[in-house]
């Protein structure tokens, strides 16, 4: 390949990768927070309720299961002394309930429960209510909810799921690229150090999620993740198992790339192995986050992993792209053919992430309707932006299109010959 024709190829594929830096950006800059959370439907007193005797429990419903921690539910009289008798239950065995018993001989006043439970989708959330015995009293404890997560461990939280997406792209893209794109021994010692760095984030954000989830559910500070109860009580929840499963897998896919995935010509059983693998790693988000509650489980689960997998092929391939786009040495360059390749592969990953994202973005919010909200009309401007991914896509795969050689015409050999004289060979393209 010409030297012309490389850079060629350097040059657009980097303005490609700034137009769609940018819409991700766009996308990541307008998110909010989701509104598959567990959402308080009821409570037994109702809020601002006033009873003529005391109740003998509390009961607040929500519209999903629901994981209790120690202060799930919390009650104090008019003067902010605590009133509750012991931990926080499901009442009669119903997961989507939060329950706790009073002490006996409540005075008159108005009473403030403030409750705090994990969503079915691994989230904390948290709200108040109050009630009153007898009549209103002139002095009541301020309604207004602690935040569900400290904001230092919300934080950190927040970093950690990132840097594990960022990780599993490169884990997964790289990996697609090679086999799909250019497999080849150069193609395979350029990637070589992206995988490493994608499986070490992951890694490290995994361990770093598993030490967070205690404080994270527990509602305490950075210092809870020295606290052994709450890592304790985290060590039986459905986040904390997917992250120990992830965990595994990601040892399991270092003893398999240790041995065979790094050659280029990886056998049909290693790549049946891999895939396993990449499902599982998946599969680890998937059960534990929004898709594993709401309506349509089954449904919404295979969109998230196709969602989580197109993202992944996408933006781990275009990052072993831009490597051996950089890195590949003059003898022996990134083909053409290749990078047409990838751009088929990411026009079908983009679309893929535009129709997952529709579907769960409707589920989300229950309805058409819901996309006139603040947090529908921002859903709207990112499936805007992704629509203009798609676009970018689509002129990515014209542009490298042409970048492929030409056919070359085939060469015919034919006789001629002048009058009785022998026939000769000519060649006529």
């Amino acid at each position: 390949m010409a030297r012309r024709e490389v850079n060629d190829i350097r040059y657009k594929v980097r303005s490609l990768s700034t137009v769609i830096a940018l819409l991700v950006g766009a996308l990541l800059g307008g998110a909010a927070p989701a509104s598959a959370h567990a959402t308080l439907t009821g409570s037994d007193p109702r809020d601002g309720g006033v009873l003529k005797a005391a109740p003998k429990q509390v009961t607040a419903t929500f519209d999903e299961s629901v994981a209790l921690v120690e202060d799930s539910l919390r009650v104090v009289d008019p003067d902010g002394r605590p009133v509750s008798a012991g931990r926080p239950h499901h009442a009669g065995g119903k997961g989507n309930t939060d329950q706790v018993n009073l002490t006996d001989a409540l005075g008159q006043g108005t009473y403030t429960v403030s409750w705090r439970v994990v969503s079915a989708d691994s989230h904390a959330v948290s709200g108040a209510f109050t009630f009153s015995v007898g009549k209103p009293s002139a002095t009541r404890v301020t309604t207004a909810a602690a935040p569900a997560v400290d904001p230092t461990v919300n934080a950190l939280y927040g970093i950690g799921r990132y840097v594990a997406y960022g990780g599993l792209a490169l884990l997964i893209g790289v990996v697609v690229f090679v086999l799909a794109c250019w497999r080849s021994a150069t193609a395979v010692r350029l990637v070589r150090r992206p995988f490493a760095i994608g499986w070490w984030a992951l890694l490290g954000s995994t361990v770093a999620l598993m030490l967070l989830r205690g404080p994270y559910d527990s509602g305490d500070g950075p210092a809870g993740i020295a606290d052994v109860d709450s890592l304790r009580q985290a060590v039986g929840t459905r986040p904390e198992i997917a992250l120990l499963v992830r965990l595994v897998l990601l040892l399991m896919v270092a003893v398999l790339v240790r041995r065979r995935l790094t050659e280029p010509k990886p056998t049909p059983r290693v790549v049946a192995v891999s895939g396993v693998l990449v499902l599982g790693l998946a599969a680890t988000w998937v059960t534990a986050e929004h898709a594993a509650a709401g309506i349509q489980v089954p449904v919404a689960m295979a969109s998230t992993a196709l969602h989580l997998l197109a993202m992944a092929v996408w933006l781990g391939g275009l990052t072993a792209l831009l490597v051996t786009l950089h890195r590949a040495p003059a003898e022996d360059p990134l083909p053409p053919a290749a990078v047409a390749r990838f751009s088929r592969i990411a026009l079908a990953s983009v679309a893929v992430l535009t129709a997952t994202g529709v579907y769960q973005s409707w589920r989300g919010l229950g309805s058409w309707e819901a996309f006139t909200t603040p947090y529908g009309r921002i859903l709207a401007f990112k499936i805007w932006a992704v629509l203009l991914m798609l676009f970018a896509a689509s002129y990515s795969r014209r542009w490298t299109a042409r970048l492929l050689p030409a056919p070359q015409e085939e060469r015919v050999l034919v006789t001629a010959g002048r009058g009785g004289s022998a026939p000769r060979l000519s060649c006529l393209s």
